[in-house]
């Protein structure tokens, strides 16, 4: 049996742009559509049902919601299996056990106020750092954003780690699924004090850490299939900002997400937590077991 792709829904015009490109996706994969809603209203409502209906008005309201995303993924991708489910619990912890019997799991941004939209929404944030598959926030403003294909371009950022596997197979896999040429990007930075005056050691530092980024590159990319077109490219900066400006006119931002002993799942550095928040393209955080 085919693993579903599994978005979370809640309502908003985020969550609703994360079902249309979750709908393209199990489109061009080939595989169901799992629409989730969890909500505790229970905890508010008690048993007390809705006055017409004998069901408490949350339920109604979550039902209705549902209903409504399932229509619009219908309407957007009519070739695609849907399936529905509300339940009452904490979207976090749903959110991460149905990530265990998934191919991938979509959630959109939903910020606070006036940053509804920019910055990534607490249950978004805590799913990528416990995700057990591949995870997809959709971001970007603009409907054209959530189309996966359109700029024909894949990033995927490579990290201190010597060996990112599932990071990379899943890197080289979306290039090749959607035709897009594959960038793989390493940041580096060359530290103050290693700068020097002399004019004839100028240059130096900064020569050898990008070497060693070019290393990293080549290392990474050692199992590269030949059917996928691969662009290297070294940038001195920070790797929060180097990644963000990668992320513009790109389908898809790839990170890897490594699990650290004596922790609960996931745990996002302060890399993957800023392009999350920031980044101007949909992106895939992996989980990379060590």
């Amino acid at each position: 049996m085919d693993l579903p792709i599994v978005v979370g829904v809640d309502g908003s015009e985020p969550g609703l742009r994360a079902v249309d490109w979750a709908a393209d996706e199990a489109a061009l994969r080939g595989l169901p559509l799992r629409l989730v809603y969890a909500s505790l209203w229970e905890r508010y409502e008690g048993s007390r049902p809705a006055e017409d209906l004998g069901r408490p008005s949350e339920q109604v309201r979550a039902e209705d919601i549902v209903a409504a995303a399932a229509r619009r993924a219908s309407l957007h991708r009519a070739d695609v299996k849907i399936s529905t489910e509300v339940l009452p619990e904490e979207p976090e912890y749903t959110l991460v056990r149905e990530s265990r019997g998934a191919a991938l799991l979509v959630t959109g941004t939903r910020g606070r106020g006036g940053l509804a939209g920019a910055l990534l929404g607490s249950v978004s944030l805590t799913v990528a750092g416990h995700a057990h598959c591949p995870m997809i926030v959709v971001r970007g403003d603009q409907e054209d954003r959530a189309r996966p294909g359109r700029h024909g371009r894949v990033v995927v950022g490579v990290g201190d780690a010597p060996a990112a596997p599932a990071t990379m197979g899943f890197a080289f896999e979306e290039a090749r699924r959607r035709g897009a040429v594959l960038e793989a990007v390493r940041a580096f930075r060359c530290p103050a004090h290693e700068t020097t005056d002399h004019p004839q050691l100028a240059g130096g530092p900064a020569r050898l850490h990008e070497q060693h980024a070019v290393d990293a590159l080549e290392a990474a990319l050692k199992e590269a299939p030949d059917d996928v077109v691969v662009r290297r490219r070294t940038v001195e900066g920070h790797a929060r900002t180097v990644l963000v400006g990668a992320s513009r006119d790109a389908d898809l931002l790839i990170l890897g997400a490594r699990r650290r002993p004596r922790h609960f799942g996931l745990q996002l550095g302060r890399v993957a937590h800023g392009v999350l928040h920031h980044s101007d393209c949909p992106v895939a955080v992996v989980p990379e077991p060590v």
